[in-house]
């Protein structure tokens, strides 16, 4: 059972309003993998996401 989920910005609209393009599309794909892991609860993977995507935008930035 494919358990992804396809996530739309307004899902979380007001919690990615404020970051840039490619952050938000890293947060989708970060958030599809931690809910699919079982691990998180949707909040818990969206703030976790956000987290993860702007360290990985800001590691490219050097």
């Amino acid at each position: 059972m494919d358990r992804k989920r396809n996530w739309t910005f307004e899902d979380f609209h007001a919690k990615l309003d404020e970051l840039d393009d490619d952050i938000r599309s890293k947060v989708l794909e970060i958030v599809d993998g931690l809910m699919e892991s079982g691990q998180y609860t949707e909040n818990g993977a969206i703030q976790e996401g956000i987290v993860q995507a702007e360290e990985w935008f800001y590691s490219l930035e050097g």
